[in-house]
């Protein structure tokens, strides 16, 4: 699907075809040859369009002729659902940059741009590519945080249900956020490797204007915070689960050891009691009245006993 979209006194309009559209925003369903079209009538490669739609492509720009692509990782929510698959992913927003437009395509539907379409975003202005550009990486750092505390959140209340009961939903729950930080970790420092390579290169042609450039500069840092925060979450993590594999294990050894004990306790009346189940002729009190009563008082007295002794023992 494509929509056209100018900004109009303030008001986000939307335009069948992209003459009066200054954005143009990409994203499924695709109908067949759509983006060939577009391709063809806005004169940009295919490849810009097509390596945007691909879930694994790294964070990074390019430039050929009059167009430049600019690729950076952008969360979203994983929509299969499954408790082997990570709460979130990372995705590419494709972002190209021609004479007259600004196109962005993104495989999913994305919170970070759904948010400048419902004119969300202050100061909001598609004409001012250079702008518009800037506050997609900003809006973009701000998903990633907003996603860390999300996910924060979660490990929290999951700790809060394991100090109760060690069940194995919530560690696959903490499996789940676990890989989901990991694709953090990785697409941050990957987006701050291309915001510091764009930086450096001025290719947004920035560098003379101060508002741009302190825009630009506190993207990277706010960068850098969440890289750090999804960092300091993968470790108190990693942490956590190794803590909480190490007490199910000791107390997988309690429950062994305590069984033990039981069996060695039972054992030793059990053999006083196989004894006198065997058909021997000359075994003790065998003729006695109280043979039975008194095997019984001998088998208790026994296993009191063996749990006197360990119970001494601790």
């Amino acid at each position: 699907m494509i929509r056209y979209i100018s900004k109009i006194n303030g008001e986000l309009k939307q335009f069948t075809s992209s003459e009066q559209a200054s954005w143009i925003n990409v994203f499924p369903p695709f109908e067949h040859g759509e983006l060939d079209h577009l391709a063809e009538v806005l004169e940009i490669p295919l490849d810009f369009l097509t390596d945007s739609l691909d879930v694994d492509e790294r964070s990074r720009f390019e430039k050929e002729d009059h167009c430049t692509l600019i690729l950076i990782n952008s969360p979203v929510l994983n929509e299969e659902g499954k408790d082997s698959e990570a709460i979130y992913i990372t995705i590419p927003i494709g972002i190209i940059l021609t004479d007259s437009h600004i196109v962005t395509i993104c495989s999913d539907e994305n919170p970070v741009l759904e948010k400048f379409e419902e004119n969300r975003v202050k100061n909001f202005e598609p004409s001012d590519k250079n702008m518009f550009v800037l506050q997609i990486f900003e809006q973009n750092v701000y998903r990633f945080l907003e996603c860390l505390k999300k996910l924060n959140l979660k490990r929290n209340l999951i700790e809060q249900e394991l100090y109760n009961s060690s069940r194995s939903s919530e560690l696959q729950q903490l499996l789940r956020i676990e890989k989901s930080l990991v694709y953090f970790v990785s697409s941050l420092s990957i987006n701050e490797l291309l915001k510091m390579k764009l930086k450096r290169t001025d290719l947004l042609k920035i560098g003379n204007e101060e508002p741009y450039a302190d825009l630009f500069e506190d993207i990277i840092i706010d960068n850098s915070q969440a890289l750090e925060m999804s960092n300091v979450y993968t470790n108190i993590l990693g942490s956590t689960m190794e803590a909480y594999a190490s007490i199910i294990s000791n107390n997988l050894n309690v429950i062994i050891h305590r069984l033990t004990i039981v069996t060695i306790i039972l054992l030793v009346p059990s053999m006083v009691a196989s004894f006198y189940g065997m058909n021997l002729e000359y075994l003790p009190f065998r003729s006695t009245r109280f043979a039975f009563p008194f095997i019984i008082f001998i088998s208790i007295l026994l296993g009191f006993g063996v749990v006197h002794y360990y119970s001494r023992k601790k």
